[in-house]
């Protein structure tokens, strides 16, 4: 029988420790297939920043470096400037690159640095206990908003792929989603066209992807991913917002 699916070379043969329902190893997976599509595995360098991306040195089989919170991108530049011969990439999450992070993201994306950058938003801060990010909704509850959040007091989510998009530096920006195998499908063109912003050296690339954190939504992961698609992408619409070299 002729095998039709099987696991990216650039990811691992380890099992996954990510909870029931997680989407970052369908991120995980997406990213990996760019890079083999491109033959690029031996020659990236993936960083790591703080909370669940930091696995990525655990999942992915090329070099990775670990960022202090929220400086992934800085990292990253560096990395690039070092070695501009390598294909680099941050992999973030809403509370790492939204927060804490984005001097660092606006600064890295305004001097269209080189580089690819993943924003994987779940809305919540996903290792350290569930805490308002500033991408959760709007009522939305969390261990730091039991009330649900109050756009009067706690301002509203933050749409990055939008606010990136605005800047000049920027050659690619747009947001996909892992809910659905249609938005699979979306997901893994765009992202293949992220990494190929830096293959074909034009410039700085960012794709954001909604993803499902069912632990902190206190959610079962089939509610979790339907939540995605009900209230998530409402508010943060799919599409591309940039795309400077119509790739």
């Amino acid at each position: 029988m002729k095998q039709v699916f099987s696991r990216p070379e650039s990811l691992k043969d380890i099992q996954t420790h990510f909870c029931p329902g997680c989407h970052h190893g369908s991120v995980h997976r997406l990213a990996a297939e760019a890079m083999d599509e491109f033959g690029v595995r031996g020659e990236t360098i993936g960083v790591a920043s703080v909370g669940c991306s930091v696995f990525l040195y655990g999942y992915f089989d090329v070099d990775v470096i670990e960022a202090p919170h929220g400086r992934a991108p800085a990292v990253a530049t560096g990395a690039k400037r070092a070695r501009p011969d390598r294909i680099v990439f941050s992999y973030q999450g809403d509370g790492d690159l939204a927060a804490i992070g984005t001097a660092e993201i606006i600064h890295a994306a305004n001097r269209g640095e080189d580089i690819t950058v993943i924003f994987v938003n779940n809305t919540t801060y996903g290792m350290t206990g569930g805490q308002m990010a500033p991408t959760t909704m709007v009522g939305q509850k969390t261990s730091t908003s039991p009330y649900g959040r109050d756009h009067s007091k706690d301002g509203y989510p933050i749409r990055m792929a939008e606010l990136l998009a605005q800047l000049e530096g920027v050659g690619f920006s747009a947001r996909v989603a892992v809910n659905s195998p249609k938005n699979v499908m979306q997901a893994k063109k765009l992202m293949k066209t992220a990494f190929r912003y830096q293959v074909e050296k034009k410039g700085f690339a960012f794709i954001e992807v909604l993803a499902a954190c069912p632990t902190n939504w206190g959610m079962n992961p089939l509610a979790a991913n339907q939540r995605v698609g009900d209230e998530m992408v409402p508010y943060f619409p799919l599409g591309v917002y940039r795309n400077t070299a119509n790739l």
